[in-house]
C-alpha cells in the first residue's frame, strides 16, 4: 500500500517511465516522518518540518513544488494504518508516500544500545549532504557493510577522519558536563530530530554545543548517542574501527536528559 500521484495504490509496485530523472539520477527528495498518535498535528509528529525540509530542498534545485494539499491527503490516509511514513517529491511535483513500522527491537536499542562501524573510505561519504535526495548510496553502502561486521549503525567521517553523522541519523556526545553534536559546517544533515534537541537542551539551561569532531574529542567522551525522526535517540555502546573499538557505559541520568526532549506532553 501507498500513496502516488493523489491514489491510494494497493499493491507493491510502482511504475516509471523508463526515462524518468528519479530513476535514472535519483533525482527525488525525501523526508521520513515517524507520526504519533496517528496524528499529523501532533507536535512530536512535526508534519510542518518536514514540508519546509521538502519546499527548501526543492527550492534550492529549482524543481516543482508539489501539491501540498494532495500529499498531506495521502500522509493522513497512510498515517491510520503505519507510524513511519516516507515522504518522496520527484523533480516535477509528483508525490510519493510509503509506509512502515517502528524496529520490532527499537525499545531494546534504546534500552541496551548497539554496536557502529566508522566508515573510513570515501565510498562511503554522503554528496550533497545537507539534502535528502534519491541518492542516498554512500550510506546505503556503509550501513550494508557495518550488518556485514554485526554492527547496527554506520559512523560516516570527513577526509580528516572527523566523525560528521551516522548512516542515519546525527551524532550526539556528552563530556566534561556538557552535550556535543557535530557542526553542520562540516558537511552533514541538519536533522528535524537534531534540531529539536538542540532548542529542546536550550530552552532547559542544559549546556549545549555544536563543534567538530576529531578523534581525540571522540576519545575524550562519556557517551555517544545518535538521533533521528523514527529512533528518536539510541546510545552507541561499542563503536568499532580499523585501529581500535571504544566501549561506552550507559549512564540513564545523561541518556533521560535527550530522551525527556521526546515527551508526549
Amino acid at each position: 500500500m501507498y500513496w502516488y500521484e493523489g491514489q491510494l495504490i494497493e499493491q507493491n509496485q510502482l511504475e516509471l517511465d523508463i526515462s524518468d530523472p528519479g530513476l535514472l539520477y535519483g533525482a527525488t527528495v525525501f523526508s521520513t516522518m515517524r507520526v504519533y498518535d496517528r496524528s499529523l498535528t501532533h507536535h512530536l509528529t512535526n508534519w510542518q518540518a518536514h514540508c519546509d525540509r521538502l519546499c527548501d530542498s526543492i527550492k534550492a534545485f529549482h524543481w516543482q513544488q508539489p501539491d501540498w494539499q494532495r500529499l498531506k491527503k495521502g500522509a493522513e490516509i497512510l498515517s491510520s494504518h503505519f507510524p513511519v511514513l516516507r515522504l518522496v517529491v520527484f523533480a516535477d511535483g509528483r508525490e510519493w508516500i510509503t509506509g512502515r513500522n517502528l524496529p520490532t527491537d527499537l525499545q531494546q536499542r534504546q534500552k541496551q544500545g548497539i554496536t557502529a562501524w566508522v566508515a573510513n573510505d570515501s565510498l562511503f561519504r554522503r554528496d550533497l549532504a545537507a539534502y535528502k535526495t534519491g541518492n542516498y548510496l554512500g550510506a546505503y553502502l556503509a550501513l550494508q557493510k557495518a550488518y556485514k561486521l554485526g554492527a547496527k549503525e554506520a559512523i560516516l567521517i570527513d577526509s580528516n577522519g572527523n566523525w560528521l553523522e551516522t548512516s542515519t541519523g546525527n551524532l550526539w556526545g556528552w563530556r566534561d558536563g556538557c552535550w556535543y553534536t557535530p557542526c553542520l559546517d562540516g558537511g552533514i544533515l541538519p536533522g528535524i530530530a537534531r534540531s529539536r534537541l538542540l532548542n529542546s537542551l536550550k530552552s532547559k539551561n542544559i549546556p549545549v554545543e555544536e563543534n567538530i569532531w576529531t578523534p581525540e574529542f571522540v576519545q575524550g567522551s562519556r557517551a555517544i548517542l545518535y538521533s533521528n525522526c523514527v529512533v528518536e535517540i539510541v546510545p552507541i555502546q561499542t563503536i568499532i574501527s580499523q585501529f581500535n573499538s571504544l566501549h561506552f557505559d550507559i549512564d540513564n541520568f545523561i541518556l533521560n536528559q535527550l530522551q525527556s526532549c521526546f515527551s508526549s506532553y
